[in-house]
């Protein structure tokens, strides 16, 4: 991944970028969610959710040349050790290592000065790569032991914030999990993406999104306790896009219906 400076000369140089948008996603679509290694570019699905640091843009072009839409994986709530852009973040900004991924530690979206400059250079790459919309992952972090007092309001602040930029340039942008911010984001976000709903029973919190005609990408994860055919009944009842995979997301992949 380029570093921030070089993010920021992309967005110069390339201003306007023709994406999708919210237009590429729509309720019912199939989809994959592949963000580790080894990938399967060559899958039929209608959406294919990747890290741009996976893939070049020959990859991505090549996707969105077979009519598959694209969603660009963007960590909002953590820093992770391993991106080229890791210096852009002051050390007062970064919190508590996340417990399930120790290369990341959470973040003090509070501090909209430092970040959203950050993530809008990170959401202007995904659309200079030619990606149709984002993935806000971790904008959960105030449900998070994350070493700093978030409230469900600072996150609204926050993702909206990060929707008029995404918007801005041209791409479509999801809610990730975190259910309780439905009612308060459903305007902003043009799709949703949810991990372990129907295992943890709250699938039915991501209703609103159906109703409005937006879709939402759902996975289960094989890790856990999982009856697919229930599951894949639930998903049929609510009108959910879902998928069983690996806790990694490498390119194993069940569908619903099987």
């Amino acid at each position: 991944m380029p570093g921030l400076s070089h993010i920021v000369l992309m967005l110069t140089v390339w201003p306007a970028v023709a994406v999708a948008g919210a237009g590429a996603f729509t309720a019912g679509q199939s989809w994959d969610w592949q963000l580790t290694e080894p990938f399967d570019m060559t899958r039929d699905v209608a959406v294919m959710d990747i890290d741009p640091d996976n893939h070049d843009p020959a990859e991505i072009a090549a996707l969105t040349a077979r009519g598959i839409a694209t969603i660009c994986y963007v960590s909002v709530g953590t820093l992770e050790a391993w991106r080229d852009d890791v210096g852009a973040f002051p050390p007062d900004v970064v919190g508590r290592t996340y417990d399930d991924w120790p290369d990341e530690r959470f973040l003090d979206i509070r501090r909209l000065d430092i970040l959203v400059p950050i993530m809008e250079a990170r959401i202007a790459r995904c659309a200079a790569l030619g990606f149709d919309g984002v993935e806000p992952d971790n904008m959960d972090v105030y449900d998070n032991a994350s070493g700093f007092p978030l409230t469900e309001d600072d996150a609204v602040t926050y993702i909206r914030a990060l929707a008029d930029t995404a918007h801005r340039l041209g791409l479509a942008i999801g809610q990730k999990n975190a259910p309780g911010l439905t009612p308060a984001l459903i305007s902003d976000m043009d799709f949703a993406i949810t991990e372990g709903c129907a295992q943890d029973g709250w699938c039915s919190a991501m209703s609103p999104y159906i109703a409005a005609g937006k879709p939402v990408f759902a996975a289960e994860y094989t890790d856990r306790p999982l009856d697919v055919a229930d599951v894949c009944a639930q998903s049929a009842s609510l009108g959910l896009s879902t998928i069983i995979k690996d806790r990694d997301l490498t390119a194993t992949r069940r569908g619903c219906p099987e």
